[in-house]
């Protein structure tokens, strides 16, 4: 299997050489059901598959996905038996940096403090086999919510997190892994092309400096477009972007995938990974909400069953969280759930039921849900995943991956 850098490089080289064109498809773990769908489509598709998990998704406290890094890999190679596939699928950290996982913020912890915990972290991950690690420190909640943290800053942290990364992977005797830096807001949005031309440039001095280059990132994430608030991609950026990385041996990477507009267009602009999340998310809750009706139906039908009450359940525990007060727009801030409009009600639940899944009231109501509907549905565990999965195979034909093992070897 190729590592994770020596395949930027095939597609790079392919794309150079007028081969091929191929986006990368990085599924966001944000629950059981995404990860085994992930791992089925990378088996019927004969294709590479990223797993992107943050440290909220999973941690060496377990996550909301109650995962460890180790457990997480372990899960991964369980779905791979399950399905008897022996092709590359890589574990990958997403957002690895201070302040970037929710309980760093709500425990107050110093700048100090946040990158121990992070450090740890990188370690759970290298020793868990993750093959690529985002190294994320563009977030410092010491500065005012309005005021950028300065690139040199930027910089200098990402250095300090990769050389720390590299001690551990060579005192631990690992093989070496790939990295990814860079967020949508360090680059200071669509067209502000000097900045992510000064921190590319500076971080490649600052590799060299510290002896380092053998780390540069396989990935650099940059704006293309897309954000939480809009799926709009703009291909002439990407292109642009691509051609000051690609000399380097980089593949621009785009968060912010979900439901984007015209996903064919990555391949040929040279976008060489995509993550998708919530979208995922969304398929698993609206499947899971079919699920729920049908049960009614089947309660209506035969008086004596007694209903799970799932979709209710599920409510109150995204309500429980409190995560969903983090979505709110600046109208809706202090207003009760109650009052919201129905419609963003629904997409707060919807939005807010990754962080839940977990939960032991949500996991028993749907057990109930599954029992209930098994007399029509001999699997619907299988019906969740088949319906997350047809989402991912939009991103698999967009991204030109079926059968790119083939191809990419």
């Amino acid at each position: 299997m190729n590592t994770l850098n020596e395949l930027v490089q095939k597609i790079i080289q392919f794309r150079e050489g007028g081969k091929a064109r191929v986006t990368l498809l990085a599924a966001c773990p944000n629950s059981a059901a995404v990860l085994e769908a992930s791992v089925k489509v990378a088996a019927a598709n004969n294709m590479p598959m990223l797993f992107a998990a943050t440290l909220n998704q999973v941690d060496r406290d377990g996550g909301y996905t109650g995962w460890t890094p180790a457990q997480f890999v372990q899960q991964i190679r369980a779905f791979a038996e399950k399905y008897h596939w022996d092709g590359p699928l890589y574990p990958c950290l997403d957002h690895g940096g201070p302040w970037l996982k929710d309980v760093h913020t709500l425990r107050g912890l110093s700048l100090e403090e946040t990158m121990n915990e992070v450090k740890q972290s990188l370690t759970a991950c290298l020793k868990a086999g993750y093959q690529l690690l985002h190294i994320d420190p563009t977030v410092d909640r010491t500065l005012p919510p309005d005021q950028p943290l300065p690139i040199e800053i930027v910089v200098e942290r990402t250095l300090d997190l990769i050389e720390y990364a590299e001690a551990e992977r060579q005192r631990l005797g690992l093989s070496p892994v790939a990295y990814e830096v860079g967020t949508e807001e360090v680059h200071g949005g669509l067209v502000d092309f000097d900045n992510f031309q000064r921190f590319v440039h500076d971080l490649h001095a600052g590799l060299e400096a510290r002896g380092l280059l053998h780390a540069w990132p396989s990935f650099i994430v940059a704006k293309v477009g897309t954000d939480l608030h809009t799926t709009d991609f703009d291909p002439e950026v990407a292109a642009r972007l691509y051609d000051i990385v690609a000399p380097l041996g980089s593949l621009i990477k785009g968060h912010y995938t979900d439901w984007v507009s015209h996903p064919e267009a990555y391949p040929d602009t040279g976008m060489g990974g995509a993550n998708v999340g919530p979208e995922f998310t969304a398929a698993e809750y609206l499947a899971l909400a079919d699920l729920a009706s049908k049960e009614a139906d089947l309660c209506r039908a035969r008086p004596g069953m007694e209903p799970s009450n799932f979709m209710a359940v599920l409510e109150q525990a995204v309500l429980d969280s409190g995560r969903w007060q983090k979505w709110l727009t600046p109208e809706e801030q202090g207003k009760p759930f109650a009052e919201l409009a129905p419609e963003r009600r629904s997409w707060l639940v919807q939005t807010g039921s990754r962080y839940v899944w977990t939960r032991p009231e949500v996991v028993a109501a749907r057990d109930a849900l599954y029992r209930n509907v098994s007399a029509v549905y001999p699997s619907p565990h299988g019906y969740v995943v088949d319906r997350i999965a047809q989402v991912m195979e939009k991103y698999v034909v967009a991204f030109h991956l079926f059968d790119s093992l083939t191809l990419l070897g």
